[in-house]
């Protein structure tokens, strides 16, 4: 029932939409009716950990995107004409049910598959991976989070044992002399993390390795710390060079290594041909910048008398088919340094989206159970199972990866229905072409959406559900710091929460329990399920964080005080030690050639989040960045012809887009950046490698081998197309 249009003010204490920072927010209901008829909310920053009561562009405004004009109020049916049109709930759920029966009739339990999204609630990811090998029977689900943070998620668990992100709360990087960050513009993308290094630029021990002169690699001017900026794909020769001086000087913590880690000698085995001079060959890093920064992350080292030091990660370097072995890289860096697992030190990568810890926790992923348990262990599998009530023998064994996943849609033997929840995939998925061919041989395509994003445009069923600030839930950020998410409104029209939904739809399939609509009983569920896993919820409940406030897992008990910082006392290794892995660099999958010579580098905005679902429908925002662009050197324009504003063509073996011509001294000269927010011609995407890394599954999003050249412009193309 929506809230009454004259009320009091009521104050609302929950979290941003958007990235895993989770800013704190308070939300407030004002006494005038938006264009749906329920309450306008206002929106202030709250103090909390992450971002101090701060908030960035997209947290401001966040409340605008609960109005939209073309928000989803109705399931929507396609009809024989080819129009997506009204239709009542049950006519909906009754045609996706029969539509899952039919295909598993005809593909076996495989035949229908389950696509996820790194901003459910931790109770909907819990529920949509039970869904789906409970109701379904089917193997075949993985989410978006595949596409940003399965490479990290793949190097932590094989080296350290655990993956929790960042496994320090943000806090503690204020007391840092040195932080070295790869690949990540957080001043763009989580702009109230900057303050957390405000602290460390004032030591002068900012490091950013960023192709791109970004905002963030801006923050290192004035003697506040050092911009490398690499050739694109050779980001983890530059750490192989690190490891190789920290090993050849000496600098290494050798009280921890030797009491903390196994590997040393295969690593030093599997550097040595890394010296500085032979890797500035190939990064495009002089040996001295390196055997420099060697240094100084050594001398912040708590074993050598400093303040402590961090290395951490982010997207540009783990979206890659060698994303594993970067990170990999990373994690030996530290580990060789002491950094790991030590107070005032550490590692990790920075989630991107909101809840894309929580989702592969706790189900998402093709080959983990809730608790970050193991699908092909026989013991974890017992757990789960007996928390659901089957027997273990009816779950099945892991599925594939999401890209792989993907491209078995419509084909002889694979799905012949897909449900999507929470993800973009035709504007998020690289090789953007491939997968709408894939979307299109479906039979069935059920979206759960709030707008009309791309991907909902095509599919054959749509079901409108919650935003964020209408739904009860918990969220887990980038810190492994459990959050309750609030309702501050009523749901527009019949819009319905996920959880009612997959309840509906388990009942029609013949399983009316076990599936609770309210998120306080699943996540008690979810809780037990993970009791003893590595991602340990059992001693949380929404009761329990509504009365102490957020909470680390993990939580074994009720009287636990949760983990602000894991891995103190050891690894969870079978012997208590961390890996030191060698890798070894391949480039990138597409790397430059006669007819692709420019490196195509891909990333984020300030103003947008993911595939702009949600962002391009804030005037303010929109506004901002309306289209999509091309950022390209002075010289190479030069060189091209090519001034600012002109419209581009870029073509890649996968296709091509067109986009304007930014014109910036902030990027390389043998590179162009696209971000990656935009749909139709202006896509990305549309362009990026579909090779992915072998360990994870990781798709080669950031180094794609291009041609650039300019289009009359009066033959280009308007990039603004639905998202």
């Amino acid at each position: 029932m929506a809230l009454p249009l004259h009320v009091d003010p009521v104050a609302v204490e929950t979290h941003c939409p958007y990235c895993a920072l989770q800013c704190a927010q308070t939300l407030t209901s004002l006494d005038a009716p938006g264009p749906d008829g329920l309450p306008l909310l206002s929106v202030e920053g709250r103090e909390f950990p992450t971002n101090r009561g701060g908030l960035c562009r997209k947290g401001w405004t966040s409340a605008e995107v609960l109005t939209a004009p073309d928000r989803i109020t109705a399931p929507l049916l396609r009809d024989p004409a080819g129009e997506l049109v009204p239709t009542t709930w049950d006519t909906a759920l009754d045609r996706v049910a029969a539509g899952f029966r039919r295909a598993q009739e005809r593909r076996g339990r495989d035949g229908v598959a389950v696509f996820g999204g790194g901003g459910l609630t931790n109770e909907k990811a819990y529920a949509l991976g039970k869904f789906t090998r409970v109701v379904l029977g089917s193997r075949l689900i993985d989410y978006n989070g595949r596409f940003c943070m399965s490479a990290a998620a793949t190097a932590l668990n094989r080296s350290l044992g655990l993956d929790r992100g960042l496994p320090f709360p943000l806090q503690d990087l204020a007391g840092a002399d040195c932080v070295l960050l790869l690949g990540s513009n957080l001043a763009a993308t989580m702009p109230p993390f900057v303050q957390h290094l405000e602290q460390v630029r004032s030591r002068g021990g900012l490091v950013v390795m960023d192709p791109r002169e970004t905002a963030t690699a801006a923050l290192t001017a004035e003697g506040a710390g050092v911009h490398l900026a690499p050739v694109p794909g050779t980001d983890l020769v530059v750490l192989l060079a690190l490891v190789h001086v920290v090993l050849a000087e000496d600098l290494l913590d050798h009280a921890y290594v030797a009491e903390r880690t196994t590997g040393l000698e295969d690593l030093r085995a599997g550097v040595a041909a890394w010296w500085p001079e032979r890797a500035e060959g190939v990064c495009g890093i002089s040996a001295q910048r390196i055997r420099e920064i060697a240094r100084l992350l050594a001398d912040a080292s708590p074993s050598r008398g400093g303040r402590g030091a961090y290395v951490l990660t982010g997207r540009g370097v783990e979206q890659s088919s060698q994303g594993t072995a970067t990170v990999t890289a990373a994690i030996d860096l530290a580990l060789l340094l002491g950094l790991v697992g030590t107070h005032g030190s550490g590692c990790g990568p920075l989630t991107g989206q909101g809840n894309g810890q929580g989702g592969r926790e706790h189900g998402l992923k093709a080959d983990q159970l809730p608790g970050y348990r193991r699908i092909s262990d026989p013991a974890d599998r017992a757990h789960v199972a007996a928390v659901w009530g089957i027997d273990p023998a009816a779950l099945p064994g892991p599925g594939v990866p999401a890209l792989e996943l993907l491209g078995m849609l419509g084909t002889p033997d694979g799905p012949a229905a897909l449900l999507v929840a929470g993800s973009n995939v035709v504007v998020s998925a690289p090789h953007v072409t491939a997968v709408r061919e894939r979307l299109a041989a479906l039979d069935l395509l059920v979206v759960l959406d709030t707008v009309p994003s791309g991907t909902a445009q095509l599919a054959d069923v749509v079901l409108p559900i919650l935003q964020w600030a209408e739904e009860e839930g918990t969220m887990t950020n980038l810190e492994g710091r459990v959050i309750r998410r609030r309702r501050a409104r009523e749901a527009p029209g019949e819009a319905r929460d996920e959880l009612w939904i997959l309840q509906q739809l388990a009942a029609r399939l013949g399983h009316p329990d076990g599936f609770p609509a309210e998120a306080s009983a699943m996540f008690d569920e979810l809780a037990r399920a993970s009791a003893g896993g590595r991602a340990d919820y059992a001693g949380l409940s929404h009761e329990r964080l509504d009365r102490e406030g957020p909470m680390h897992w993990p939580c074994p008990d009720a009287d636990h005080p949760g983990t602000p910082r894991v891995m103190l006392d050891g690894f969870p290794t079978p012997d208590g030690r961390a890996r030191l892995i060698p890798v070894v660099p391949h480039g990138p999958a597409d790397d430059l050639r006669p007819d692709a010579p420019l490196y195509l580098v891909t990333g984020r905005l300030l103003e947008q989040y993911q595939s702009g679902a949600q962002t391009r429908r804030v005037p303010s925002l929109l506004a901002a960045r309306p289209t999509s662009f091309v950022e390209v050197h002075p010289l190479l324009a030069d060189r091209l012809g090519i001034e600012d504003g002109d419209e581009l063509q870029l073509r890649t073996l996968r296709g091509e887009a067109r986009a304007p011509a930014h014109v910036t001294g902030t990027i390389r000269p043998d590179t162009v950046f696209m971000p990656f927010h935009y749909s139709g011609s202006g896509s990305a995407n549309l362009l990026t490698s579909d090779a992915t890394d072998p360990l994870s599954g990781m798709p080669d999003f950031k180094v794609t081998a291009v041609d650039v050249i300019a289009v009359d412009a009066t033959a280009g193309s308007d990039a603004r197309d639905a998202v």
